[in-house]
């Protein structure tokens, strides 16, 4: 998100945030397999599911925001 934020274009902030997100799932996957392999408890990983969905929230409201950010400036 912070590389996004010094881009100048609002659409490659976006696709910045679009990378995000998959990296943000690529992460949970991993700690899945951790807790899978018992490496992490349950509940660590419940509340890293939590976080998880609350941070991907806030990335869908600020890809939507830039989007009509983008559709006003055209």
């Amino acid at each position: 998100i912070a590389e996004g934020f010094g881009r100048f274009h609002v659409k490659e902030n976006i696709k910045c945030c679009r990378i995000a997100k998959g990296s943000l799932c690529e992460t949970l996957d991993h700690l899945i397999v951790a807790q899978d392999e018992k490496y992490i408890q349950e509940n660590a990983l419940e509340e890293v599911k939590r976080l998880y969905n609350s941070t991907m929230a806030l990335l869908n409201v600020y890809v939507n925001y830039l989007s009509t950010v983008t559709r006003t400036k055209v």
